[in-house]
């Protein structure tokens, strides 16, 4: 095959078969095409699409670029649960718990801070001694003995997808809807899992700004997700303000017991057990996505998802201490009081700024080399349609650093928004697809 051809064809709105895709992966993952050549065909893909049968050929070269894990020794159903990133969604801490004392296996590979949106593995690792770079020998017997495992993707996990990402990163083409779909089902179909649910997210501190461009990412991956018989439910959630009350690394770990204690029940719990509900009802645990979120809302009042996580973070080498008591654990050296300049009803936040306020306070990397402050972030104390008097706390901003805690105060005081009137709540789940 010639690949400036196969470039050509893309550019000119044709679709590629699989041979082709697979020729093109397979070349560019050994090396044998170079950056500039695959960067013009990402950018082909970019600006013509692919049809769903070019997806799953995509999905499938990527996914077979590397292992599947097989989880077959595992008598029982394998459930994950991917999101598309925000400021303050902690929901995989919540849920992995949940689900696995329900007796549902979650082998869920997690990834980094990306931009103004955290990461899990960077939250689980700032639980003292958590180790998130488990091998896939090491990860299967801790699914076999506690039932969850929270690792980062390995060297043997869609290697092809590494490759692929660090190129779309640095030449425009991240947001493409079939490269974005392919990215997130290799990943997800290598861990061995017999369904997936979704959670899209859509708004201001969303990748996907829009509700359209999220349901049309959402049935992309459904798509090619079926294409693989795998079953899968997709939450389209809103990110028009942060997630929870918690933003940054520890702190969005302290909040996560909280509700896993039953002792917080705000938007976090709310979607965290509806996302847990529907993977009870994949994993054939309840007869609906209603019985499975009172399954879910069970499991946090009778104790089992915070002994569940207990188990999880002493089975990967995290000092649970300060899981049974958070009071322990380091605190900042400054903190930073934010109060209404006036009264009023909040009406908007501008959660992308929220995201890169706690990225200048230390919670997230400007750099691959920067090193996270994992004690730093921000507490909310007000949200959208919440009355605010004069004076009153909005939030408090953490951090070592007393610069960076100026810097990110600009941001929070340019981020909020206040009305005389009643705003109305944003709607948390804007739609279930099954």
């Amino acid at each position: 095959m010639n690949t400036v051809e196969l470039i050509k064809k893309k550019r000119d709105g044709f679709a590629l078969g699989v041979n082709e895709i697979n020729y093109l992966v397979q070349n560019f993952t050994s090396n044998k095409i170079p950056d500039y050549q695959f960067s013009a065909f990402l950018m082909a893909v970019l600006l013509k699409g692919m049809n769903t049968a070019e997806t799953a050929a995509l999905t499938k070269s990527m996914l077979e670029s590397g292992k599947v894990i097989d989880l077959s020794i595992l008598k029982g159903l394998k459930i994950d649960k991917h999101s598309t990133g925000g400021v303050g969604d902690k929901t995989s801490l919540i849920i992995a718990p949940i689900v696995a004392s329900a007796g549902i296996f979650v082998p869920m590979i997690s990834g980094r801070g990306l931009g103004h949106t955290g990461g899990t593995l960077d939250k689980l690792e700032s639980i003292p001694g958590f180790r998130t770079d488990l091998s896939l020998s090491q990860s299967k017997k801790i699914l076999k003995k506690c039932g969850a495992v929270l690792i980062g993707q390995t060297k043997e996990i869609a290697p092809a997808d590494k490759f692929i990402y660090a190129l779309r990163d640095v030449t425009g083409t991240v947001e493409s809807i079939p490269l974005i779909t392919a990215s997130i089902m290799s990943k997800k179909l290598a861990e061995g899992i017999d369904g997936l649910v979704l959670d899209i997210k859509t708004g201001n501190g969303a990748f996907m700004k829009s509700n359209k461009d999220s349901i049309e990412l959402a049935k992309s991956l459904i798509h090619t997700a079926k294409s693989f018989n795998k079953r899968v439910i997709t939450f389209i959630t809103d990110m028009n303000q942060p997630l929870g009350n918690y933003i940054g690394n520890w702190l969005e770990v302290f909040e996560s017991i909280k509700v896993l204690k039953g002792e917080l029940k705000n938007d976090l719990y709310f979607l965290s057990v509806k996302l847990a509900g529907a993977m009870m009802y994949l994993g054939k645990k309840a007869k609906s996505l209603k019985e499975g979120e009172q399954k879910a809302k069970n499991k946090i009042e009778n104790g089992q998802a915070f002994k569940k996580f207990l188990e999880i973070v002493e089975m990967q080498g995290g000092n649970k201490k300060y899981i049974i008591d958070p009071d322990r654990y380091p605190k900042t050296k400054h903190i930073v009081k934010i109060n209404s300049s006036k009264s009023g009803y909040l009406e908007k936040m501008d959660t992308y700024k929220f995201g890169m306020a706690s990225l200048e306070l230390g919670a997230g990397r400007r750099t691959k080399a920067d090193i996270i402050d994992h004690k730093a972030g921000i507490i909310l104390h007000k949200k959208i349609g919440d009355f605010t008097k004069k004076g009153e706390l909005i939030c408090e901003l953490y951090s070592d650093s007393e610069s960076d805690i100026k810097t990110a105060e600009e941001i929070i005081h340019g981020s909020i928004y206040f009305s005389n009137r009643k705003p109305p709540l944003p709607k948390l789940i804007k739609k279930i697809i099954q």
